[in-house]
């Protein structure tokens, strides 16, 4: 009976030391020592769709303080937010295992009594936070959701709200866009840490004096920077030089010749590390333009820049680019009483183009509309390495045409046919990155040697590692101005199509590659592949899935019952 005893206490105690055990491995491995978590993981997707890139990992481990994050994903979703949710609690994870700064919780907006979630939405949508409406299919029939997929983000007295959701694209299926958003979630956390870290917001500059576009007309632009950025004009005639105060410069749509004066002074600016975003017209047209004319020549703008353009590896062609994938235009086609009537019509000179390519500029991007938009001629070789990557790209149903040209809407009363839009794909939107040659190597006058040693600056002939990007089209930039009240339109909405294309997150996602001197803008690159079920084969081979699944475990079974069967029967045989 004692021993009996004994071996029960024995027990008892190698069980509470295996739990003791159990539980101070599970405190180690949650434990961080100066930050570092003792724990580890080992990530075996194709895609490391749950390694963090350096970039970010590094930017974590640089944190000084904490950075809270409340996620407004708690509650009762479909699927497909439930994915959402679920990647988003991986991707903080992630977050808190580089850095113990790290802190979230996932709030429900929609959790408490009416009262309560009525003021919360107030609150919420006093600071710009407004739900999504989605429609869920129950057993019942249909209802209606109001649905929160943001994260809020705050550090050090500042805040900023991330809107997880990637906005829906027509044709697009839903089960894409929420793919494309649970890929862009390590980005779009990242990049708002590192810009609530700015001790100062960087400068964009808009060059002024060559008929560039104005302020009211780049407002809606200007607006969605100025949460991070400092904007503003540069005269070019009247300022020596352009300095590291520009953290990048936007040369919007000029219309008139740049002197020798202004091009070295923006060549010496890339020349020491700055950043340009070119977004230029080649060819003088507009809609308003061919408005009560049979016909119209347009011609070709002399801006003086096709030199500097060259040397930095370039050429924008005096062409305008034709595509079947296009917006539409509304022409006159009779009359109603003594009103005019108007149908609409695909219009190839205003190009609808979809991003092609995994850069982060345009990664997961909505298409965006281009106004006759020139083709760029990418061969142009360059004394230096420079990096060139295609952004935007025309479609296989392309047609180019050179000038001199006559334009009119005659041929728009027919339908557009395809046959005659057989040329290749022509680039429209260029990323360049390297080390640029100056134009001006061997050619500085005396005079600008002079201004740059007033400054105690010296002549660069080679830039410092740079990037710029150049559009063929200036009015990529351009909101619409209503003449009446001066009221704008959204950059990119298109009144005709109804319709808002991605021309101001093209822009954003431009200037922020520009400015990421750290590399964050690499995990805008990641791949999230979409693995989707296929149906059909699901469908017709269900029986013979079904049958393995239930019939090998069984089968196992009886091969285990016989096996042991057997054993059992020749051991005690003897």
């Amino acid at each position: 009976m004692k021993n009996k005893n004994n071996r029960k206490v024995q027990s008892l105690l190698q069980l509470l030391l295996f739990a003791g055990v159990l539980l101070f491995l599970n405190i180690l491995a949650n434990a961080r020592i100066n930050g570092k978590a003792l724990y580890g993981y080992l990530d075996m997707t194709e895609e490391q769709r749950y390694t963090l890139t350096g970039a970010t990992r590094n930017l974590l481990q640089g944190l000084d303080d904490v950075v809270y994050i409340k996620v407004l994903l708690e509650g009762d979703f479909p699927a497909g937010f439930k994915r959402l949710q679920a990647a988003t609690r991986d991707v903080l994870d992630d977050f808190r295992s580089a850095s113990g700064y790290i802190e979230y919780e996932f709030e429900d907006p929609g959790a408490g009594t009416t009262e309560q979630i009525n003021q919360r939405r107030e609150q919420l949508s006093k600071e710009g936070v407004n739900p999504v409406n989605l429609r869920v299919k129950g057993v019942e029939g249909t209802s209606e959701k109001l649905i929160y997929p943001y994260a809020i983000i705050y550090h050090k007295n500042r805040s900023f709200t991330v809107n997880l959701l990637e906005n829906e694209v027509p044709g697009v299926p839903p089960e894409v866009t929420l793919n494309n958003s649970v890929g862009l979630l390590e980005y779009k956390l990242a990049n708002a840490i590192q810009k609530l870290q700015l001790a100062r917001k960087p400068s964009i500059l808009f060059t002024t004096g060559q008929g560039e576009l104005s302020p009211m007309e780049t407002a809606d632009l200007e607006k969605s920077l100025l949460e991070f950025y400092e904007t503003g004009r540069v005269n070019l005639d009247s300022v020596v030089n352009i300095g590291a105060e520009a953290a990048a410069l936007v040369v919007a749509k000029p219309t008139l010749p740049f002197s020798e004066k202004n091009k070295f002074k923006i060549d010496q600016y890339i020349m020491n590390g700055g950043k340009v975003l070119w977004l230029i017209d080649k060819v003088a047209v507009s809609l308003d333009s061919l408005r009560g004319r049979k016909s119209y020549y347009p011609n070709e703008y002399d801006l003086n820049l096709d030199d500097l353009l060259f040397k930095y590896g370039i050429r924008i062609q005096p062409d305008l680019v034709l595509d079947i994938q296009c917006s539409t235009v509304p022409l006159a086609t009779g009359m109603v009483g003594n009103a005019p009537q108007f149908d609409y019509f695909r219009y190839p000179y205003h190009l609808v183009v979809a991003p092609q390519t995994d850069h982060p500029v345009v990664k997961s991007l909505g298409a965006v509309n281009l106004l006759y938009a020139s083709s760029i001629d990418t061969s142009v070789q360059t004394k230096t390495g420079v990096q060139k990557t295609v952004l935007l790209q025309s479609s296989r149903n392309t047609r180019v045409q050179l000038i001199p040209m006559e334009l009119d809407f005659d041929f728009l009363r027919y339908d557009l046919d395809p046959a005659k839009f057989n040329q290749a794909p022509r680039a429209v939107a260029m990323a360049l990155q390297g080390v640029f040659p100056s134009m001006y190597e061997n050619r500085v006058t005396e005079s600008m040697l002079d201004g740059l040693q007033q400054l105690g600056l010296a002549f660069r002939p080679q830039s410092l590692p740079t990037k710029m990007i150049v559009i063929s089209d200036g009015d990529v930039a351009k909101n619409k101005i209503n003449p009446r009240n001066q009221s704008i339109s959204p950059l990119g909405y298109n009144e005709f199509d109804r319709y808002l294309f991605a021309n101001k997150d093209l822009l954003i996602n431009a200037l922020e590659y520009l400015l990421d001197d750290n590399g964050v803008i690499e995990a805008r690159g990641k791949e999230v592949r979409l693995r989707l079920l296929d149906t059909v084969k699901a469908k017709q081979e269900s029986a013979s899935w079904q049958l393995f699944n239930i019939g090998l475990p069984l089968a196992f079974l009886l091969a285990f019952a016989l096996l042991y069967s057997w054993v059992r029967r020749r051991r005690f045989a003897r």
